[in-house]
């Protein structure tokens, strides 16, 4: 697969010298050069990232608690209760895998922290930004990623 050349915005390529990590916008992270790559700027953009996401993590939670309470009427229906019931199941699934996500982003915070974010797990070559501003909480690069989910599909976990 070829690699192509991205074509950067000239008033990108020197707008994130003046601004802090957190005013930097994706595409002004994204023109920055490669010898930037994990520089103060970088990590202090990809801490107030995973910093926001947090943060909306436990206030959704906040407001689940709150759902749930509100919602422990009993209802005479048995149908309307199932509906009831299968709504505060999704609900739950769905704030378990925030928080194994919350878990995922304080590990990200300490990596952050020690100096190992952006960097492969495995090979410990950079992880890449697109990467990182899809997913912040990632520790493999794409292509570590396709052999573990690879071996996974071939043999199993």
């Amino acid at each position: 697969m070829p690699i192509t050349a991205i074509k950067v915005d000239s008033k990108l390529a020197n707008a994130w010298k003046s601004k802090s990590g957190r005013e930097l916008s994706e595409p002004e992270l994204m023109a920055m050069p490669d010898s930037e790559y994990m520089s103060e700027k970088q990590l202090d953009f990809f801490r107030g990232r995973l910093t926001v996401l947090k943060d909306d993590l436990l206030s959704n939670a906040g407001e689940t608690t709150e759902h749930l309470r509100e919602d422990t009427s009993i209802v005479p229906d048995p149908a309307d209760r199932a509906t009831i019931e299968e709504e505060h199941a999704l609900e739950l699934r769905t704030r378990d895998r925030e928080r194994k996500l919350l878990k995922k982003i304080s590990q990200a915070l300490t990596r952050i922290e020690s100096g190992e974010y952006g960097y492969c797990d495995e090979t410990g070559e950079p992880i890449g930004l697109g990467r990182l501003i899809a997913r912040p909480t990632a520790t493999l690069s794409l292509e570590a990623q396709q052999r573990r989910e690879l071996k996974q599909k071939m043999f199993g976990d």
